[in-house]
């Protein structure tokens, strides 16, 4: 098939990654290169950097909106496109220009989690299951008829990023399925329930200052929806330490007091062990490592 893709993150490079050896890629649309680190400097997207290294050609409009970005897109006279975390939204025009529509592949098990944020909402949540839906893509936000879906279980033990990954991989082997059906013709579309809508509203940095006066499992969600990024953190002398993985464990005390000599802080039920965490301008280590070189005594309170 003839397949325009549309990605810009790592979440959506495992779906190109699978698709790319089997059809024809006649573009690649990915949101323009943007200034990161510490020099600012222009970044191509993860999704740029793979196009290029396989010699997909790369497309990076600033929006899809213009007649000519449009015509751009008629003239590639695609089968179908694929998108997966784009970033910018399609006008009914672009959805309606390939022969079987655009399908989108996204990281919940819709209608839950419509939006921006699926992977870190249903971990905040406390939800035990996640997935992947494929789904054929209409005006609303993740509002078109469900194709195919995939799912994955989420843990006490299941960070952001672990889930991310976890989705990504599903994402490319459902989306190469769909293609399949889709050519042959056995592609089934069901209309999404309207009960059990969620929004995934975006994660605001605000939201990442860890609440020790929250029981100990709300606490731990909140640790892992948000790592590692923009990683939840708490206050000690002044300094930002952020906690990219935890656990559960006994542990008595005010909450936000340190409990013992391993890094286990008093929740408002029960207490969490810090097992990852990071400080200013230094990589994560281990509680042991962090421990070594930094003083938080037993009884101390951090914020």
């Amino acid at each position: 098939m003839r397949i325009v893709f549309m990605g810009t993150p790592d979440f959506a490079v495992a779906a190109l990654a699978r698709l790319h050896p089997l059809h024809e890629i006649v573009a690649v649309y990915t949101q323009p290169p943007r200034p990161a680190g510490r020099g600012q400097q222009d970044r191509p997207s993860a999704v740029q950097v793979f196009a290029q290294e396989y010699g997909l050609p790369v497309r990076s409009p600033k929006s899809l909106k213009t007649p000519e970005v449009q015509a751009a897109f008629a003239e590639l006279k695609a089968d179908v496109a694929v998108v997966a975390a784009y970033g910018l939204i399609l006008p009914r025009a672009v959805l309606d220009m390939p022969r079987f529509g655009c399908i989108n592949i996204h990281a919940s098990l819709l209608p839950r989690w419509r939006g921006a944020a699926p992977i870190q909402r249903a971990i905040l949540a406390g939800d035990t299951l996640s997935g992947v839906t494929i789904m054929q893509m209409e005006a609303g936000l993740d509002t078109g008829p469900m194709l195919l879906k995939g799912e994955q279980p989420i843990t006490d033990t299941t960070t952001a990023e672990e889930l991310h990954d976890a989705l990504a991989k599903i994402g490319g082997d459902l989306i190469v399925d769909a293609l399949q059906s889709l050519a042959a013709g056995t592609l089934k579309a069901t209309a999404q329930p309207e009960n059990g809508v969620i929004m995934a509203a975006k994660i605001d940095k605000a939201e990442a200052h860890i609440d020790f006066h929250r029981p100990a499992h709300d606490v731990l969600r909140h640790i892992h929806g948000l790592s590692p990024f923009p990683g939840a953190w708490f206050t000690h002398g002044g300094e930002r330490i952020k906690v990219l993985k935890a656990e559960r464990t006994n542990g008595h005390g005010a909450s936000g007091m340190v409990v013992d000599d391993r890094l286990t802080i008093a929740c408002s039920e029960g207490a969490v062990r810090l097992l990852v965490v990071q400080r200013a301008g230094k990589g994560p280590m281990s509680a042991e490592v962090f421990l070594r070189g930094y003083t938080l005594p037993k009884a101390t309170v951090v914020a």
